[in-house]
């Protein structure tokens, strides 16, 4: 008798027992598999890592994880599958190179998430009816299975998808495993804690796994990037390939390569391995150019990836990644005005140093910082929201060239000597931060670099720019790990004499970064120009806005060195918008020259070009962006800084081809005169703008005015004038029991209202027609509303007994 044979028996007799579930089947399921080759193939059914995400068995050779098989019950139609079960299906085959989905009786095999092959031993027709002719063809098919070795990996879009694959299954697997550890104790948990604790403080778990699958899939990247290996990969042959200048990256894969792994996604991570172990990266890295040059490769192999892993989440990142034009353009412009307004004739290839106080650490027995000195160099370089490193990588590429042909044998030691001590970066997210540590470790590596035995890290860090203090030490070792970070980062932000700011901030006009530190040096943006008088706004909250944090931030990095340079590319909203003339007013103080290109873009202003030719964004995105060089040279001069302005209108390309082509001292800039109370750093007519000023405003117009109605429970209050007069007939004739009232007519119960107080007003109303009023609703759609103090949750008589029709209703969420 064939182990098929044997296998359909079983099935057969678990299934006349009546009350047979899926589990019930699996028994029978191991012992097909084990009967494949018997001791040296085997199957594993683990029901933790089941639990979590993983699919029912694992089938190994020896040691080695060959294939999966997924089980589903025998009434499933494997190819009509819907909701959790189509989902669960589409991960495990975009995730599992080699793979078994079956119901007992029907058998997909899946190879590179393709169907390779397909058969059916038996219906499931009043019970199950075997096929025996197709037992001896699922028996070919199943060795055929154990047979398989992973196959050479040679496209880079298909070690791309194999990747996001893995990173869909990772990611998945860590949310489930949290959730099903709340409220108690693991190390996953712990990172997860430690995580909120030292950089995203409501970070929710299914974003956590999120970043921490991408993480580990490109730490696995770069590892294998550096291997010469070709035949052998594993996650504890990772940790040893990861560059000693990243601490951090390698600290977090001493966990993923140890012992102490979590059970619930070794296995996964294994197989992550199978796939690149089937790849040469490097060779694959080709296809997409070289680092140095243009067409970031790191960048557009990410697309890739992002676009099988989450489409969706490569949309919204799109602003993340800086059009290359843009940050060679910012780079150069901050060279530039280096050799030309600070007399450095190297620009940021500068070596030169200073010698500034700085904190040991320690304390005296008054408890008093033991300060010293310390010789640094004097071009210190941060972008604070470094992302995948594009702008330091920029650095590197500008400055390469020119040492290299200056110096042609101390590059290698200019890079541990001369350029890593002074090019920083923070970053918030643990993907972007381990690219970023990759981007610069290869761009460094194309120019000719060798790390030396015991090289220098890089200086990019994980932490929250926004805000600021000493963490808390851990004995956990994530949170101190993470601790770490955050305090290397803290001292480049207290002590460091930074003088070059230069990237991308995020934009985000809700921020959740309220850290008393930013906060309180937002507090500068918040007066009007003068910095005596807070500013007379009723809401000044796009103050509040990521951007504007950070340009404060770098404003602030720089005032305390004296002297410096920024150079952003951010939202545009600050040049012209009446409610940042403050924080207008307060760069004039601060920089002595400020140049701003507004590269426009704005679809929601429904911008268009002066000749009326479509105007584009250089991102994928709606907001209107600008670029702003600014220069404080450290002179004494107490004047206002100078404003040059220039419009950049167009077609994407257009503006791309210009940034790359123009310099910052050949630019066609208008120099601004700007408007004594607003400042804007555009091209206003001053003449409109005081008319304006000098009309009425709508206060004055309008002395007596609110929001106007508000229900707080439009189904309660709005209707047809029969519906309402009959609905609150039968409201006043109910009895006077609150619970009742609202359960049988439906209403919300709200804090400060009480429903008991409407029902005794009505009472003593004769005719409850008189209270129906004539109602607009929304814009041109006009209806009635039962128009009662009481039931009303605001109903402003003062103002709405004014109006023929009772306007627009808001309720309150």
């Amino acid at each position: 008798m064939t182990a098929v044979q044997n296998f359909i028996n079983s099935v057969i007799a678990t299934h006349k027992k009546g009350n047979a579930g899926e589990h019930a089947y699996r028994p029978a399921l191991q012992q097909l598999f084990d009967a494949l080759e018997p001791g040296k193939v085997s199957a594993l059914n683990e029901p933790k890592r089941v639990q979590v995400g993983a699919p029912d068995f694992s089938i190994s050779r020896g040691d080695i994880v060959i294939g999966h098989c997924e089980a589903k019950d025998i009434d499933i139609d494997l190819k009509a599958m819907k909701d959790a079960n189509a989902a669960q299906k589409k991960r495990y085959v975009g995730g599992l190179q080699n793979l078994i989905y079956t119901n007992c009786l029907e058998w997909l095999w899946y190879r590179d998430g393709e169907l390779k092959h397909e058969i059916r031993i038996a219906d499931y027709l009043m019970g199950v009816q075997p096929i025996p002719d197709r037992y001896l063809a699922l028996e070919a098919m199943l060795r055929e299975f154990i047979a398989q070795s992973p196959q050479t990996i040679t496209s880079s879009r298909a070690l791309a998808e194999r990747m996001a694959g893995k990173a869909v299954l990772i990611k998945d697997i860590l949310a489930n495993s949290l959730m099903a550890d709340k409220g108690g104790e693991s190390e996953l948990m712990n990172q997860y804690e430690a995580f909120k604790t030292h950089l995203i403080h409501d970070i929710s778990i299914a974003d956590f796994a999120d970043i921490y699958a991408e993480t580990i899939t490109y730490g696995m990247f770069a590892a294998r990037l550096h291997d010469k290996s070709l035949n052998t990969f594993s996650r504890q042959e990772a940790l040893e390939l990861l560059p000693k200048s990243n601490p951090f990256l390698r600290n977090l894969f001493g966990y993923i390569a140890g012992p102490n792994l979590d059970p619930r996604i070794t296995w996964i991570i294994d197989d992550l391995a199978v796939v690149f172990r089937a790849s040469d990266v490097s060779k694959l890295m080709e296809k997409y150019g070289k680092t140095t040059q243009r067409n970031d490769p790191f960048l557009h192999f990410y697309e890739d990836f992002l676009k099988a892993y989450n489409p969706s989440k490569r949309d919204a990142r799109g602003v993340w990644y800086t059009p290359e034009p843009v940050v060679n353009f910012i780079v150069r412009a901050v060279d530039d005005v280096l050799k030309t307004e600070f007399g450095l004739a190297d620009g940021l290839a500068d070596t030169s140093k200073v010698t500034i106080p700085w904190d040991t650490g320690q304390k005296d027995k008054k408890g008093k910082p033991l300060m010293t000195t310390k010789e640094v160099h004097r071009v210190q370089i941060l972008d604070p929201a470094t992302g995948t490193g594009t702008f330091l990588a920029e650095v590197i590429k500008q400055i390469a060239p020119r040492v290299q042909h200056n110096a042609p044998g101390m590059w290698a030691s200019y890079v541990e000597k001369d350029l890593i001590p002074r090019l920083h970066g923070f970053e918030l997210l643990m993907a972007s931060y381990a690219m970023c540590h990759m981007k610069l470790d290869m761009v460094l590596r194309e120019y000719g670099y060798e790390p030396t035995k015991d090289p220098p890290r890089v200086s990019v860090y994980l932490t929250n720019s926004l805000e600021e203090g000493e963490a808390a030490n851990q004995t956990l070792p994530f949170a101190q790990w993470l601790s770490n970070e955050v305090k290397e980062a803290n001292k480049i932000k207290r002590d460091m004499p930074i003088m070059c700011v230069i990237g991308n901030p995020p934009y985000s006009g809700e921020s959740s970064n309220r850290s008393p530190w930013i906060m309180d040096l937002l507090e500068a943006y918040k007066r009007e120009p003068g910095g005596k008088e807070r500013l007379r706004e009723r809401n000044p909250k796009w103050i509040n806005d990521d951007y504007v944090k950070f340009i404060r931030m770098a404003e602030a990095l720089i005032a305390k060195n004296g002297r410096g340079v920024l150079g952003f590319i951010t939202n545009h909203g600050y040049l012209d918008n009446p409610t940042f003339r403050g924080m207008r007013w307060h760069l004039l103080q601060t920089f002595d020259k400020i140049y701003v290109i507004n590269l426009h873009g704005n679809s929601k202003k429904k911008e268009v070009s002066p000749d009326g030719t479509a105007d584009k964004n250089v991102f994928d995105i709606q907001q209107g962006v600008s670029i702003v060089v600014a220069t404080k040279s450290g002179g004494s001069s107490a004047a206002e800084a100078s404003v040059s302005h220039h419009d950049l209108w167009g077609g994407r390309k257009q503006k791309y081809e210009y940034l790359w082509s123009e310099r910052l001292d050949t630019a066609q800039w208008s120099n601004l005169k700007l408007h004594n109370r607003y400042l804007m750093f555009d091209q206003i007519d001053h003449v409109l703008l005081d008319k304006y000023d000098e009309s009425p405003s709508l206060n004055e117009l309008m002395p007596h005015n609110g929001v106007g109605i508000v229900t707080a429970h439009d189904e309660f209050v709005v209707g047809s004038r029969e519906e309402l007069v009959a609905k609150f007939e039968r409201f006043r004739s109910s009895s006077a029991n609150a619970d009742a009232l609202h359960n049988d007519f439906g209403v919300e119960r709200k804090k400060g209202w009480d429903i008991l107080k409407g029902h005794a007003a009505l009472r003593s109303e004769k005719d409850l027609s008189k209270l129906v009023r004539d109602f607009l609703y929304r814009p041109f759609e006009k209806t009635q509303i039962f128009y009662e103090d009481r039931l009303v949750w605001r109903t402003v008589r003062d103002v709405m007994e004014h109006l023929e029709l009772l306007p627009v209703s808001r309720t309150p969420s």
